[in-house]
């Protein structure tokens, strides 16, 4: 073997990996350069966004881009140049060094424009073998050591950029993660103290399963889906009138998550429970995913409306479920992914039978469905039934009796119904014989008796949902997306990067086709978008940031191949998503620590400097509480949490200022006893223009359109929130309060003011952030209070309850690591 050989096999071992031009080049082309050289426009004859645009000869005679050529392709020259009238690009922000080393390399490896990520089929990836260096890391000490496969692939990443994981999070930490996470609570100190002390070493995976067992975990993970599917119980717009039993639908969505239905059924559910062979009360209930969009009672332009209203149900079905943004292609082809408006309609044909929503008296078995017993509704229809007969009679009676009164009063009888019924209130008798008169007596007694039993029957149940359906029409692709200037005719078909044709399909099987469609295996997005969301819910993010886009505009994914095992795994386990949380949970990469220790920071070397957004998952990311999980953390560690779960959604208390915000102050918003306003905060009533102030400040979502992720701010709004409103004041009080009963109750209470004063801190700190205080927190607490009561002469019970307001504000409070 040659010493030139020898060389060129270790430069070959050195070399940078391949560029992915999906992962790593398309994302910067897109944000950099498609507003000039894109879709849109294709300036100087060239755009980026098509690999035969991009390679061809630009009207200067140059070629932006020659494959093997990084010297010659202008492109490049353009980038970097310091001639301001040449520079590329021409405003904003200059390319970095590292996103022009990936189209240098890109270019010199031959500028391969290969097809987006998203739309290939899934791939069946194996879980990768570790090299030596990532078991070390891992601290893998042999081959049968216990190598979790989401570990396998986090740490095959880690190695290949030369970073190592942070060391594992300790078990106080891990409660309290694993508990938000699942439930959206805090542990109680007595749960964190137990779990601390549990020598088991299947501890931790029991901790999970409890959890998961709660029913407060329905109310944590089913807030996540009510965020996609736009859930508010109102219309919006000026009136912003209720929907009524919208919260049912609330409801079935919590209690699927708490019964672990599989995320197929669940899916087709809501797309089409009252299509399935058997429908069931809770797959019509499902039904009401079609209803929770905004709705305009009084638009200047019904058809426009109408087109809007089922532009809606494309954006949500189209993001929340496959992770496209199939409604950009509405007015016009899309511009970046290859979705032609004739997808769009496509789309659009399967939801044909989809009447508008409205809420008239006389159209209320639109959105209503009639869910009662068999038993019960034939109790009611018995009762129409007879009084049809009875008001059938009593009317030919009346008319027997109106053709011999005066003209006048025959014209009387025949206005409105108050003169009518005054009429033959005082002339009716005059005009029938004995016979009949006995017989309109026996009539009325027998009307006020129906109507009794009618009366006492117990309400007919109903649910918000598809009741009534349209006849099939016709779908056209609309010109410019006006709904008044129709084109050619579509057929319901799925977007052509699929490459499937589904069947000739039914006209009144449509959705339910689509729903299947949809739930196939081998979907290439319905399970990677899934469990992407379910990775997102655990990390602060998922492995494709954009959660409903998983086109070209999106962000890729940072661990392709994990994405696809995860899918694989997730179909593989009956489409059930506590099963995901579970192997989720279980790796090391969810059990890192967040806050490293000075030892633990030098243990993880350069990492921290080279992965400062954690994109390889080398840590784990600490995040705010999210809005419900502030105001139930706060009901929780008070003590006055109402764990009741389910039923019609309460109304929180609110001062005269924010409801003088709406059109008619007060309209729309009822009033709920204590013990309801202390419910976890997933049931307040959603009022689309009266959204709660405090889960506002903590970014709480609108709920107009699908929300993929909430923003997680740190702003003064909040700060004020927690310091100043009347909520966290009467909590802080009544937390102040309990820990001083609690105190006053044991055995060596001293009732001393200033003994007593440190075991109030203690209670407090324990009670909150379920660990001990420390010296320094008791004597900076104890100097607080007795300045609070010496200086400002404040009231003794009025600085304490001040005190445990303050720890409500501390950020171990407020946030997970």
């Amino acid at each position: 073997m040659t010493l030139a050989f020898i060389s060129w096999l270790l430069l070959a071992s050195t070399a940078q990996a391949e560029i992915d031009y999906a992962r790593e080049v398309q994302p910067i082309l897109a944000r950099k350069c498609f507003s000039c050289h894109g879709p849109d426009q294709a300036e100087s004859g060239i755009a980026f966004h098509q690999a035969d645009l991009a390679l061809a000869e630009a009207d200067s005679g140059d070629f932006a881009i020659v494959p093997g050529d990084v010297e010659g392709s202008g492109m490049i020259t353009r980038i970097l140049t310091d001639d301001e009238y040449e520079q590329m690009p021409p405003e904003g922000e200059r390319l970095r060094a590292s996103e022009i080393a990936i189209l240098k390399q890109w270019i010199d490896e031959g500028a391969t424009f290969s097809r987006h990520w998203a739309f290939e089929p899934l791939s069946n990836p194996p879980v990768p073998q570790l090299s030596e260096n990532s078991r070390n890391t891992a601290n893998l000490t042999t081959a049968s050591d216990d190598l979790h496969p989401i570990d396998a692939f986090v740490f095959s990443r880690l190695d290949e950029a030369g970073l190592k994981q942070a060391p594992p999070a300790d078990k106080r930490t891990l409660i309290r993660r694993a508990t938000y996470d699942l439930t959206g609570l805090p542990p109680t100190p007595q749960q964190v103290e137990e779990f601390i002390a549990d020598t088991d070493p299947h501890a931790y995976e029991n901790l999970i399963d409890r959890l998961l067992a709660s029913h407060h975990y329905g109310e944590r993970w089913g807030r996540h889906w009510l965020d996609l599917v736009r859930y508010a119980e109102t219309n919006s717009f000026e009136r912003d009138a209720a929907k009524p039993n919208a919260w049912k639908y609330r409801d079935y969505v919590i209690r699927s998550f708490n019964e672990d239905k599989p995320y197929d059924q669940f899916v087709q559910e809501q797309l089409a429970g009252d299509l399935f062979e058997h429908p069931t009360t809770e797959s019509l209930t499902a039904t009401g995913y079609y209803r929770l969009g905004i709705w305009d009672d009084e638009p200047a332009d019904p058809l426009q409306a109408r087109y809007d209203e089922l532009d809606d149900l494309i954006t949500t079905t189209g993001q929340a479920f496959l992770g496209l943004t199939i409604n950009c292609a509405r007015c016009h082809d899309h511009k970046i992914d290859p979705i032609p408006t004739t997808d769009y309609y496509g789309m659009l044909a399967f939801f044909a039978d989809m009447t508008p929503y409205a809420s008239r008296s006389d159209l209320v078995g639109n959105n209503q469905v009639d869910v009662s017993s068999p038993q019960l509704i034939e109790q009611y229809r018995q009762c129409d039934v007879d009084l049809a007969r009875i008001n059938s009679e009593r009317i030919e009676l009346e008319q027997a009796g109106i053709v011999h009164m005066s003209a006048s009063d025959q014209r009387a009888t025949e206005g409105n119904a108050r003169d009518r019924k005054r009429v033959l209130s005082e002339k009716l008798d005059q005009h029938l014989t004995d016979e009949q008169r006995l017989r309109y007596a026996q009539l009325e007694a027998e009307l006020k008796l129906v109507n009794k039993r009618r009366r006492q029957l117990p309400p007919r149940e109903q649910v918000l949902g598809i009741a009534r359906k349209r006849k099939i029409a016709n779908t056209f692709v609309m010109y410019r997306g006006n709904p008044h200037s129709p084109t050619e005719t579509v057929s319901p078909h799925v977007p052509e990067i699929f490459e499937e044709n589904l069947p000739p399909i039914d006209d009144d099987q449509r959705r339910l086709e689509l729903a299947r469609w949809m739930t196939t295996p081998s979907n290439r997005l319905t399970t990677r978008v899934i469990v992407n969301r379910i990775w997102q819910h655990h990390f602060g993010r998922g492995i494709v940031r954009s959660a409903n886009n998983f086109g070209q505009l999106g962000t890729p994914p940072t661990h392709p191949q994990l994405l696809d095992y995860l899918a694989g795994v997730f179909v593989d386990n009956g489409w059930k998503i506590k099963a995901m949380h579970r192997l989720i949970m279980t790796s090391r990469t969810y059990k890192a620590a967040a806050a490293l220790t000075p030892e633990q920071t030098t243990m993880v070397g350069d990492t921290a400097t080279i992965d400062p957004g954690n994109d390889l998952f080398w840590r784990f990311d600490p995040r705010r509480l999210a809005a419900e999980e502030v105001r139930d953390s706060i009901l929780a560690v008070v003590g006055t949490l109402n764990r009741e779960p389910y039923g019609p959604s309460f109304y929180e208390a609110l001062s005269p200022e924010v409801l003088a915000g709406q059109s008619r102050p007060g309209k729309g918003w009822g009033q709920s006893n204590e013990s309801q306003r202390n419910r976890r905060s997933v049931y307040i009533h959603v009022k689309r223009s009266l959204l709660t102030p405090l889960l506002s400040a903590f970014d709480f979502p609108e709920p107009d359109t699908t929300c993929e992720a909430r923003f997680a701010t740190l702003q003064p709004g909040q700060a004020m929130s927690l310091l100043n409103s009347d909520f966290i004041h009467e909590k802080a009080n009544q937390l102040a309060s309990s820990i001083r009963a609690e105190i006053s109750s044991r055995p060596e209470s001293d009732t001393r003011v200033n003994d007593n004063m440190p075991a109030f801190i203690k209670g407090v700190i324990h009670r909150v952030l379920a660990r001990k205080a420390t010296d320094e927190e008791i004597a900076d607490g104890v100097e607080l209070i007795e300045e609070l009561i010496t200086r400002h002469a404040m009231p003794r019970q009025r600085a304490e309850a001040l005190y445990a307001l303050s720890v409500l504000n501390w950020n171990e409070f407020v946030f997970v690591f």
